[in-house]
């Protein structure tokens, strides 16, 4: 599947659809030039109003990073490529969503950050790697 929506967050529908599509350039999934599934078909595998799905693309082909052409479907554009900048939109939108649920529950940004460190040095962080990168090293990248 290539977008996955979650009810407790909460932005709206089409934002999600974005950054997951966004998301999927970034590790791959999703290259330059694939088709993507379109409207109605997504909007019935999300179940969600085909009004939605096509906000989502409005908003990626104005970036940019989708192009529709007339009678064959929507496609990524050909000449996108995931850069280090992208990455970095990326990780800080998940900081922001992870800075915004913990303010949420009443953790502090110290609090966070040392249960981040400690799930991922017992291996049971998502990102499978099992290591967090520090600011300075993120910075350089």
């Amino acid at each position: 599947m290539l977008v996955t929506l979650d009810p407790r967050d909460d932005r709206p529908l089409y934002l999600q659809i974005v950054d997951q599509v966004r998301r999927a350039l970034l590790v791959g999934t999703l290259r330059a030039g694939e088709p993507l599934p379109s409207v109605r078909e997504l909007a019935a595998e999300l179940v969600v109003n085909p009004r939605t799905v096509s906000q989502a693309y409005r908003e990626l082909e104005g970036e940019g990073v989708i192009c529709v052409r007339r009678g064959q479907g929507t496609f990524v554009a050909p000449t996108i490529h995931p850069e280090r900048r992208q990455r970095r939109a990326l990780v800080r939108g998940v900081a922001e969503r992870a800075l915004t649920d913990a303010g949420r529950n009443g953790l502090g940004v110290e609090e966070l950050v040392a249960m981040i460190r400690k799930v991922a040095r017992e291996g049971r962080g998502s990102a499978g790697t099992g290591r967090v990168r520090s600011a300075e090293e993120e910075g350089a990248a």
